[in-house]
């Protein structure tokens, strides 16, 4: 390997487990609390949901946190770094209060406005523990931000690791109760999660106290500013596939429940695969953050080396895309087996899975070079291409689902992601590049607009 391909690597790959890891530990939650009956696999579900939408709002500080420190390490400005990371917490906290507060007091009414009966009252008692614990999520997320925006990716992968491993063995105990344990069901659920969530938590502040920062006290309103402004395109983006993948979901329900079924199967497969491209896109933010900064202490081209980073990034994503398309391809129908056996809920799950051999390569380019463009500057621009591509695949999904049925909608996901990817490599005029393709420089909006990034560089 060359360039910039052995630090992706490096920093890709214990994102990726991190992220892994949570999947698994989701998946043997909701087993446990399976087998409580439909009421409480319903309860469960809405809070998984609302904490996704959540996790929208959390990227935006999460994000932006990681990018302007990377910015910031590369530039080698351990001051603007410590600023960062004050802002950063106060984010947290005020984030926290505004969402747990409310959401505590409405907890009641946010069941009732989806479920009724015996899973409302169950999603009630979810949202009772979920709500007051939330800062523990934002916290950990902001802690792990702090780690990898100086590039340790390790630290954040160990924590989760071990939330994780607690999480597996807590959630038996407390939701089914053996021996002198209480059987304490779906509120189990949530203490196991919340209590995993506090000894990650206290686990990575220790580890925090070796790397401390300098406090600076000036400039923390700006800084606070900045991360949001950094971090939106991120939440935004985030938030905008989990909406589209609601809609998604409600237009494969028109097609029965194999099609629905054998679509949840092919997707959670899918879900441990694209998580590489998301591993690779975190790397290739901070990648990205990091080397313009340094490039602006050095007085160079901050283009030059976006553009480099930017082909390596493709390099790697497009491996990555093709190996999942044709493992999709090769091992669809025995992975189905794994989770069911009816033959109808198989015929859709390998039908969907290997229509997505299509659509992995271009959505993984889409998911990496995004990253890139964000953590450099050009956010708006790569959320415009999300949103636009994302229409596009709702429309002609839609559309072709009248022909060709529930394939029609697999082949929209595929038309989607390139709309995505070419809107996302269209050049972009000398003129116009100045005012999209701005670096965020390390002391806030002020100094991103003195320095400019030459968009129309940047390569697919």
């Amino acid at each position: 390997m060359r360039g910039h391909l052995p630090r992706l690597v490096a920093l890709a790959g214990p994102v990726y487990g991190e992220l892994l890891s949570g999947v698994v530990a989701s998946v043997v939650g909701a087993y446990w609390v399976a087998g409580l009956g439909a009421p409480a696999v319903a309860a469960v579900t809405l809070a998984g949901t609302v904490e996704n939408l959540l996790l929208g709002l959390v990227l935006v500080v999460a994000s932006g946190t990681t990018v302007r420190l990377a910015h910031a390490h590369g530039a080698g400005d351990p001051a603007g770094a410590g600023r960062v990371a004050r802002a950063a917490w106060r984010l947290c906290a005020l984030g926290s209060l505004l969402i747990a507060v409310p959401g505590f007091l409405a907890r009641d009414r946010i069941a009732a406005a989806f479920l009724d009966g015996e899973a409302a009252a169950l999603a009630a008692d979810w949202f009772t523990v979920a709500f007051p614990a939330f800062a523990l999520f934002f916290a950990q997320r902001i802690a792990d931000e702090l780690f990898k925006g100086v590039g340790d990716t390790r630290t954040p992968l160990r924590t989760a690791l071990l939330g994780n491993a607690l999480l597996l063995v807590l959630d038996p105990l407390l939701i089914l109760g053996p021996g002198p344990f209480p059987a304490l069901g779906v509120t189990g659920a949530a203490l196991a999660l919340t209590a995993s969530r506090a000894v990650a938590l206290a686990v990575t502040a220790l580890l925090r106290r070796r790397h401390r920062l300098p406090a600076p006290a000036g400039g923390l309103l700006a800084e606070g500013h900045a991360i949001t402004a950094t971090g939106a395109p991120f939440g935004l983006d985030f938030t905008a596939r989990m909406g589209v993948g609601t809609v998604q979901l409600g237009l494969v329900a028109a097609f029965g429940v194999p099609a629905v079924a054998g679509y949840g199967v092919g997707y959670r497969v899918l879900l441990i695969v694209t998580m590489a491209f998301y591993a690779v896109r975190q790397a290739a933010a901070i990648e990205a953050a990091r080397l313009t900064g340094a490039a602006r202490r050095a007085g160079a081209d901050p283009a030059a080396v976006v553009r480099s980073l930017a082909r390596d990034t493709a390099r790697l994503a497009g491996a990555l895309g093709v190996g999942a398309a044709l493992l999709c391809a090769a091992a669809a129908r025995p992975v189905t087996a794994l989770f069911t056996d009816d033959r109808a809920v198989v015929g859709e799950a390998v039908g969907f899975l290997r229509m997505a051999g299509l659509y992995l390569l271009p959505y993984a380019l889409v998911v990496a070079l995004g990253g890139v463009r964000q953590a450099a500057g050009a956010g708006r621009r790569a959320v415009v291409a999300v949103l636009l591509g994302l229409t596009a695949q709702l429309a002609s999904g839609a559309a072709l689902s009248g022909p060709f049925g529930v394939r029609g909608l697999w082949a929209g996901m595929t038309i989607g992601a390139l709309v995505q990817l070419a809107l996302l490599l269209l050049p972009v005029s000398r003129r116009r590049a100045g005012v999209t393709g701005e670096v965020p420089g390390p002391n806030g909006p002020e100094e991103a607009s003195e320095t400019r990034l030459i968009e129309r560089k940047t390569p697919a």
